[in-house]
């Protein structure tokens, strides 16, 4: 009877953690980032034709939709170079097979992105590395590379090069590279990875002492003064992104140890690795605390458990430390998916990380590193998102700090047969600024005689910029309600607009 009693006691036990561990994994949240980075530099793209290249990327985008993604990180500028029609940079080596080599037939990579993201209703971040100037792999440099026109203004480390961020000239080179961007091309966003100065290599010194002489502010650690230069260059490209248009979102993706605790017993993580602060001189709780950046996507690429920097250590650190800014984790599939879960090594570790996201409060979303192992789906990991994690349409966060006003709501909602077949189609509401403008609608959908809630994100059926739907018609005989509202470029929703269908 005790063993029976007891088994029945263990069983139950049982049922109840699954269930809330799967009620926990499958949390539905109608705003969430749900980036995922496509990066050039590790050569997928390189030598491709147009057609190849195009049909690459609109197989991954339709899979990265499927999965749930709602904005794509696109790299277009690896070292000083170009994946679009740039006036001060050359074409990449990354797209062509040879840096200043023009694609033929001619195309513009990142214009062809925003139109096919936009379309999808994803965001389109530009994807930038502001201070390589050459990768250790690249050869040959064009002859108008800022590199080979003035040589004085980079310093070669470890097979690459630097653009030296001491130099004010450098900050404001970058800073009209990405003007040009902005103002030429509708991105939704401007993001900088974790390329500062150059990550520490045994036997190798960075060449600075000249300009720490000859303009070191009065700083006279040079620690500080490197800090100083990466500070002034965040601040001075934030204003020059958001005096351009301010709704470009200015993210960056820093590496995912600030300090460690041995080198900040206040303020440092428990962990054994390199540090922003101290090796790359990138004091990013300080552009975090200033909003200097709109988003924070620290790279947490190491597994649940890991002796010198454990994933469950770090992102309760930075759901601590940095949260005056939306912060979002940068997820990497790969590891993720390699190590076994702690609590149940039946499994592995992406039921228990996106377990530790919902736990957090100022945890807004993710970023999949990298997007091609979604689309492969390794570990069946894209198959979970689509399924469980991502299965919903989910909203931007908000960020209240650039605007928080909604626009007005669709007008005039109305049925329409058409040879396409029946479609629900509305108008723009009017809008004057940038900031009131619709820019993108959501569509919900509910029963008859259901209450509307649009909090609920499992009735959203499309997140579009159309001004239509199509309508799932069937006999005719079943009675439901449509709502649509408005979104803004900050995706600020507007008031509710309804109409009664039978489908």
């Amino acid at each position: 009877m005790l063993k029976r009693k007891g088994l029945y006691t263990l069983l139950m036990s049982m049922i109840l953690w699954a269930s809330s561990t799967a009620t926990e994994a499958a949390v539905i949240k109608k705003r969430e980032f749900r980036g995922a980075w496509i990066q050039a530099v590790n050569g997928q793209f390189q030598g491709m034709s147009k057609s190849e290249m195009q049909r690459v990327l609109t197989y991954q985008l339709n899979e990265l939709q499927r999965d749930g993604v709602n904005a794509i990180i696109f790299q277009v500028r690896p070292e000083c170079d170009a994946l679009y029609q740039s006036q001060y940079e050359p074409w990449s080596k990354f797209l062509s097979g040879r840096q200043g080599l023009a694609p033929n037939p001619y195309w513009d990579p990142l214009a062809w992105m925003i139109e096919e993201c936009h379309k999808r209703g994803m965001e389109l971040h530009a994807w930038i590395n502001p201070f390589r100037a050459k990768t250790a792999g690249t050869k040959e440099l064009s002859n108008n590379h800022v590199a080979i026109k003035h040589p004085n203004r980079v310093f070669s480390y470890n097979g690459q090069l630097i653009l030296n961020p001491a130099l004010a000239e450098n900050r404001v080179y970058i800073c009209n590279v990405v003007n040009d961007i902005v103002r030429r091309y509708d991105v939704d966003g401007l993001h900088i990875d974790d390329y500062f100065y150059p990550y520490p290599a045994a036997g190798f010194t960075i060449d600075d002492d000249r300009e720490f002489r000859q303009n070191n502010n009065g700083i006279t650690n040079k620690g500080d003064w490197r800090r100083d230069n990466v500070n002034i260059f965040i601040k001075q490209l934030s204003d020059s992104i958001h005096s351009a248009k301010p709704w470009v979102k200015f993210g960056i993706s820093p590496f995912g140890i600030y300090r460690n605790k041995k080198s900040a017993p206040q303020i440092g993580s428990d962990t054994n690795g390199l540090q922003n602060y101290d090796d790359l001189y990138a004091d990013v709780l300080l552009w975090v605390n200033n909003g200097w950046v709109d988003y924070c996507v620290p790279q947490l690429y190491w597994q649940i458990g890991n002796k010198a920097a454990d994933y469950e250590t770090l992102i309760k650190w930075w759901n601590k430390y940095a949260s005056n800014r939306p912060l979002y984790i940068g997820e990497d599939i790969e590891r993720t998916v390699k190590y076994q879960d702690i609590q149940n090594p039946s499994q592995n570790q992406m039921p228990a990380k996106y377990a530790l996201q919902n736990r957090m409060e100022n945890v807004q979303g993710v970023v999949l590193w990298y997007a091609k192992t979604a689309v492969d789906n390794i570990g069946n990991y894209g198959t979970n998102l689509r399924t469980n994690y991502w299965r919903y349409p989910s909203l931007q966060p908000r960020m209240s700090f650039i605007d928080d006003k909604a626009p007005k709501k669709p007008k005039r909602l109305k049925k329409v047969w058409t040879e396409d077949g029946y479609m629900l189609f509305w108008k723009a509401p009017k809008g004057k600024h940038w900031d009131d403008v619709a820019h993108k609608y959501v569509v919900y959908k509910f029963d008859h005689d259901e209450e509307i809630n649009i909090n609920d994100a499992s009735k959203i059926v499309e997140i579009t910029s159309k001004t239509y739907t199509k309508l799932p018609y069937d006999d005719g005989t079943k009675k439901m309600k449509y709502v649509v509202t408005a979104l803004d470029r900050m995706s600020n929703e507007s008031k509710i607009a309804k109409k009664k269908v039978k489908l």
